[in-house]
């Protein structure tokens, strides 16, 4: 059995530019994936099956309607004669968290469906069961930081970060981004245009990344705070830390995060945080 990482998202920014006819939303975001990670495996086999394993396991949901099974399927549709197999899936990062954790577990079911194939991950075939599946799966296809516009299906070319570490804490609660979708208010007045867009795609120093950032915000942080109001406590106690340059929700939450130039500080708070806050996840990572 073959396996591969699927590393967690962060949306370091996330600004909604508005709504469309089929009712999906548009952003812009800059992501970039962490040390964190769920593991896909899988075995060749005629037909698509996935067994769940890991300290989340009991979160997942059907098996039938996991994005890993859609994502085979979906691939099998666009390639003839596609060989399957059996799927295994080591989750740990939470469900419904704002980490793309669904999504990168797709992309990983599909680069290695297309490893067993001889296709490469850029096939459009691959990138089209990407698109079908889920809106963050294209970006997980390559999990480097890049910039993601559209529904997550126009992606900018792949940033190259300096060294930067943050602390993820999620309190134990879910954020399903349907229903925070559906509580974000586009008709309230709208805040200065995020500088996202205008990231530069030459390699940055770590201040001047961290600068940039501070500049950033995440437009869903008010209607996940409303689904999951336990979220405004997670902001509050990292913004609270002295050495922490942002603080901010990742993608439609409730996972938030810190900010630092180096590990030291990040596994610092995450001591700190952890005896605060014995019930939430704490995990410090890199970020790439």
């Amino acid at each position: 059995m073959r396996w591969l990482r699927a590393p967690a998202k962060i949306n370091l920014s996330l600004r909604v530019t508005g709504r469309r006819a089929d009712g999906y939303h548009e952003v812009e975001s800059l992501v970039a994936f962490a040390g964190l990670c769920d593991w896909v495996g899988l075995e060749p086999g005629d037909d698509v099956s996935l067994e769940v394993l890991g300290p989340r396991a009991a979160e997942v949901g059907p098996v039938d309607e996991n994005l890993i099974v859609r994502a085979a399927r979906s691939l099998s549709a666009h390639v003839t004669k596609l060989k399957l197999g059996r799927f295994r899936l080591i989750k740990r990062l939470p469900i419904a968290g704002g980490l793309g954790g669904g999504s990168a577990d797709a992309a990983a079911a599909l680069r290695l469906l297309a490893a067993e194939a001889g296709l490469s991950s850029d096939d459009p075939r691959v990138r089209a069961s990407a698109c079908a599946t889920g809106a963050d799966v294209l970006a997980c296809l390559s999990p480097q930081a890049r910039i993601m516009e559209g529904i997550g299906d126009k992606l900018g070319p792949a940033i190259r970060l300096p060294n930067i570490f943050a602390l993820l804490v999620n309190p134990q609660v879910q954020a399903p981004t349907p229903k925070v979708f559906a509580a974000l208010d586009l008709a309230r007045p709208s805040k200065p245009r995020s500088p996202a867009l205008s990231f530069p795609v030459a390699e940055p120093d770590t201040a001047a990344l961290l600068d940039f950032l501070s500049l950033c915000r995440n437009d869903l942080e008010a209607a996940a705070i409303r689904i999951a109001p336990p979220v405004a406590a997670v902001l509050k106690s990292l913004s609270q830390i002295p050495e922490a340059r942002v603080a901010r929700m990742s993608g439609s939450g409730a996972t938030c995060f810190a900010l630092f130039g180096d590990r030291r500080r990040a596994s610092t708070a995450r001591r700190i945080v952890a005896a605060q806050h014995p019930g939430w996840w704490v995990e410090a990572t890199d970020l790439h």
